[in-house]
């Protein structure tokens, strides 16, 4: 009797994040894209929120949409590959609303390269915002969470991060860290029997701005492009094909739904997961790598 006493007492725990109202959720990358379709299937749900962002005039257009709407938001930039500013994000957090329950490391960029072209400068860029930014969240936040005894937390990765495609490389290289982190991080919560759980956001083609962003914000410009338009022609033709794809606040709800079902595996395009299974069909019959 004990025993199954314990066993149902730990699936209570598994399944507390399906009531979200009161809760508080942190994403990064939150005043646009995906991390905006985030922010408002939590505030839906009845959660306060910390939106992190580099881009200021969004972030405050965003808090602003949150608070007039009644929802408890506030706003921080945050360069996620610098820890003290991911540190500073979780001080204001605990200082505003004494707690975290979710967290959302979505902040990302990308430039389309070639692994043999791109220069060191941007594969040092890309890993930073996108694998140490992943890194430094769950160091930081992680902990909190547990601290609490109940919450999740979740990172942005991509298809990218299941299938290398060409002209990339450094994107997919992060991205497929970003899953391995997850992956680790879940199953040692796992072995842990920890109340907390974790996922892994893969998506395919979003409407989303990360092309113009990333070229706006790469190092080396003066200051950050704010006409919502400039874009290198590789990623003017990205950013075309991601405007014909799904709407952020879709992906906001699979998220949110993904959490409350615990689900690891969160896919925007399943259909898309053929890909990878047909790398490792390849895997097993030959050794060699399909094309994609």
């Amino acid at each position: 009797m004990l025993a199954a006493a314990i066993v149902v007492a730990f699936v209570n725990l598994r399944i507390v994040m399906k009531d979200f109202s009161g809760r508080v959720a942190v994403v990064t990358g939150g005043a646009s894209g995906i991390g905006l379709g985030m922010c408002r299937a939590f505030a839906r749900r009845g959660m306060k929120l910390v939106i992190a962002d580099l881009d200021e005039p969004a972030l405050s257009k965003a808090v602003d949409e949150f608070n007039r709407a009644g929802v408890a938001a506030i706003g921080q930039t945050c360069d996620v590959s610098n820890l003290e500013e991911v540190e500073a994000l979780a001080q204001l957090t605990q200082a505003e609303f004494g707690e975290v329950h979710i967290f959302c490391s979505n902040a990302g960029v990308g430039i389309p390269t070639s692994a043999r072209n791109m220069k060191l400068a941007d594969w040092k860029w890309i890993i930073d915002v996108d694998l140490w930014g992943p890194i430094y969240g769950v160091h930081v936040f992680l902990p909190l969470i547990e601290a609490q005894g109940e919450g999740h937390i979740n990172a942005t990765s991509s298809m990218a991060g299941l299938i290398s495609s060409q002209m990339m490389g450094a994107y997919n290289v992060a991205k497929h860290g970003v899953v391995a982190l997850m992956a680790a991080t879940e199953r040692e919560l796992r072995a842990r029997k920890s109340p907390v759980t974790a996922s892994v956001l893969c998506p395919g083609p979003i409407n989303t701005n990360i092309s113009r962003h990333s070229v706006a914000y790469r190092p080396g410009q003066t200051k950050p492009k704010a006409d919502g338009k400039t874009s290198g022609k590789l990623a003017g033709n990205i950013q075309a094909t991601l405007e014909q794809g799904m709407p952020p606040d879709e992906v906001g709800e699979l998220v949110a739904d993904a959490i409350a079902q615990d689900k690891f595996w969160i896919l925007t395009h399943p259909r898309w997961a053929k890909a990878v299974q047909k790398q490792l069909d390849a895997l097993v019959a030959d050794q060699t790598l399909t094309r994609g």
